[in-house]
């Protein structure tokens, strides 16, 4: 898909009609906005019920594609109001949805094949594997991670069958996109849902030290604009669907201006969009591949909205409305005895309307400069005409009147914008209807996951049916434990690809057989390797439809959204033959962040240790914890414990226990297998499905 030179699409955000508009007068080329439901910015003020069809209408109006967010996870029993969204959007002509849950994709596919599916930036995209899988599934875009070097972009463009959108300003979450769990099990309010609450904005005590060491920097590429075009990639994506119409406005005017000169932004520039929104400068170390490298420490990306940035923002000349115009041109025949003819055309298409034939004229007749001021009376449209873009044939001696000429002028434009959708025929059959058959597989199989063989127990064997092991320490040799699985590291970008692949050769040389997937991208990798592929909860199994789509794709088995209460776990139904599991005990990992936090805030020992830690402002303390790669992960202060409820998750279809072990000793787990055979209620505060 790589298209070398040539200017990709300048994708602006919209979280309000006012914002929309903005985009438009900057000079997008596309916006991307949502609905009343299902998408991630839950709390922007979104277009529901006629405001989607207006907004659609208005930007193909001036030429400017519209992309509408459906990019949240759906449960069972959501389905059918979600169809119902797509079908809205699908009718208000949308160019695109963008998606985020596979179930959805799947279900978009059945029942609106004609609508074009872009992968959110939650679906984790970080490699051409994933690309290709995604093309599989019926996408034609994916948005890739915004951690990805330049390098390894190129590398995916150029491998990739679809095409790729890449994040350019706005901005940056400290977690990979869709792997964030912090706002939803800490807080209650579900990122993955819409509604995050931003807890890495928030400060955090460390050794004694309160710190900002998870709120970053917001991106900007600007400075970059000729690489970019010359990486081929399709669309350049700002952030800001919680910003205002000013910010919306004036970063996309810059950006405009930059993509059309083809060069990188001045000092004044950058500036410039300092003043508009920032959080005490930006960060392109991402981008410039600095990130985990003594160049530039990861701490130079960190940054708070400072008293004197939001001084700046307030500077901002207010929105008021659309000034830009597009050219039109317009060919009118006014002949005796011949209905009226008006034809107008802007960006290849083409409307025709047809009035009452002219009458003669009493007393003055129509002449060429009157006709001409009435139809160039192009106020209040997206368009505008000059002398040259007007042909009129007008016959000597022809009345008129001027309200039908203005009739007939309102009437060519509403033509020009309109642009309508014939109901796919899947609609007559009704709502959409879910799998009834609950797919039940093992029979109290217990599964463990550890971070290090210091911790497994002599026991261990006799209690679990499996045991897994990061697949990283496979990396130097083999581990003195050898387990029955490996844990693929969560993001393997296109540069790591073949380290990762000759750890599975090393794995699979010595027995291993499993292996525990979190990404799309990662399935083809482990089954090349010749290994059972198993679901990790990385991919936010929130419904059956997704589990489905993922036994489509070869895994056997696969660990549910930690987000699942109890009955959304026993509704959760499908026909294929995927197993469901869930985590029965275990810190859930909340956040997994490219940039290693823990060099910030301690030293490589204290990593090695794993005795770094978060303390929020109630006191609870977050472990973090080292990552294949440098990368870290934070893990929940609170333990999820359903040991004393293992029938009421068999009840509920779940076949796997999942224990997912991560700062405990080897003593910690004996007594956590003691606990589970005899069923045994929690000691202090826990987390409960």
């Amino acid at each position: 898909m790589t298209q070398p030179n040539r200017l990709p699409e300048l994708l602006a955000p919209a979280g309000s009609p006012a914002a929309l508009d903005a985009a438009i007068e900057g000079g997008a080329d596309a916006v991307y906005f949502g609905g009343a439901a299902f998408n991630a910015r839950m709390l922007a003020e979104n277009f529901g019920g006629d405001a989607m069809g207006d907004a659609v209408a208005r930007c193909h109006a001036y030429g400017v594609k519209a992309y509408v967010t459906l990019n949240t996870l759906v449960t069972d029993r959501e389905y059918d109001a979600c169809l119902r969204t797509a079908e809205q959007a699908w009718r208000a002509g949308v160019d695109a949805l963008i998606v985020a849950d596979l179930g959805v994709a799947a279900m978009l596919r059945r029942h609106i094949p004609e609508l074009a599916l872009h992968a959110s930036t939650q679906a984790s995209g970080h490699n051409a594997e994933a690309a290709k899988c995604l093309a599989e599934l019926g996408f034609s875009r994916m948005v890739c991670a915004r951690e990805l070097p330049e390098t390894d972009l190129r590398a995916l463009v150029a491998e990739s069958p679809i095409e790729i959108e890449m994040f350019v300003h706005g901005a940056l979450c400290v977690s990979h996109s869709g792997q964030c769990l912090f706002s939803s099990l800490v807080g209650g309010r579900s990122g993955n849902r819409g509604a995050c609450a931003q807890p890495c904005r928030l400060p955090y005590t460390v050794k004694g030290k309160s710190a900002y060491p998870l709120s970053l920097r917001d991106l900007t590429l600007a400075p970059y604009v000729p690489a970019i075009i010359d990486l081929g990639v399709a669309s350049l994506k700002i952030e800001g669907r919680m910003k205002s119409p000013e910010y919306v406005r004036d970063v996309v005017s810059i950006w405009r201006r930059l993509l059309d000169e083809r060069r990188g932004a001045d000092a004044a520039e950058l500036a410039r969009l300092a003043g508009i929104f920032s959080r005490g400068g930006f960060t392109d170390a991402y981008f410039r591949g600095l990130v985990g490298t003594k160049n530039v420490p990861s701490r130079q990306m960190l940054g708070v909205r400072s008293e004197t940035d939001k001084a700046a923002s307030r500077q901002l000349a207010p929105f008021c409305t659309i000034t830009r115009t597009r050219p039109l041109t317009m060919e009118a025949r006014l002949c005796a005895d011949e209905p009226i003819l008006l034809t107008v055309s802007a960006d290849g298409r083409t409307a025709t309307v047809t009035g009452e034939p002219p009458e003669p004229a009493r007393t003055a007749p129509l002449d060429r400069d009157a006709v001409l001021r009435c139809l160039s009376k192009l106020g209040g449209t997206p368009y505008s005409l000059s002398p040259e873009g007007m042909r009129l044939t007008l016959d000597a001696g022809l009345m008129v009147p001027v309200s039908r000429l203005n009739a007939l002028r309102r009437a060519a434009i509403d033509a020009l914008a309109a642009r309508t959708h014939t109901p796919h025929p899947d609609f007559s059959a009704g709502a959409y209807r879910p799998c009834r058959a609950a797919a039940l597989w093992g029979e109290n199989a217990r599964v463990a996951r550890f971070n290090h063989c210091a911790q497994i127990p002599a026991g261990a064997r006799d209690f679990f049916d499996a045991i897994y092991l990061p697949l990283a320490l496979y990396a130097e040799g083999v581990p003195d434990f050898l387990p029955d699985g490996v844990v693929l590291p969560a993001v393997i970008f296109p540069h790591e690809r073949d380290a990762v692949r000759q750890m599975l050769r090393r794995a699979a040389a010595h027995g291993v057989r499993e292996a525990m997937v979190g990404n799309l991208g990662h399935i083809s990798l482990a089954r090349q390797a010749g290994m059972t592929v198993h679901g990790d909860f990385r991919f936010n199994v929130t419904s059956g439809e997704t589990l489905a789509a993922l036994a489509d794709l070869g895994v056997r088995d696969c660990i549910l959204s930690p987000e699942l209460t109890l009955p959304q776990l026993r509704d959760l139904r499908t026909k294929r033959q995927c197993g469901k599991a869930a985590i029965v005990y275990g810190r859930v990992p909340l956040m997994l962040l490219e940039k290693c936090a823990i060099r910030e805030v301690a030293d490589c020992a204290a990593c090695a240790a794993g005795r770094v830690e978060l303390t929020d402002r109630r006191g609870f303390r977050f472990p973090m914890l080292r990552e294949w790669d440098h990368r870290t992960v934070i893990v929940n202060s609170r333990v999820t414990y359903m040991l004393d409820r293992l029938p009421q998750l068999r009840a509920a279809g779940v076949g796997v226990q999942h224990y997912f072990f991560t700062v405990e000793s080897a003593d910690e787990v004996t007594a956590v297998m003691a606990a589970a055979r005899a069923g045994k209620a929690p000691m202090g505060e826990v987390r409960r499905i």
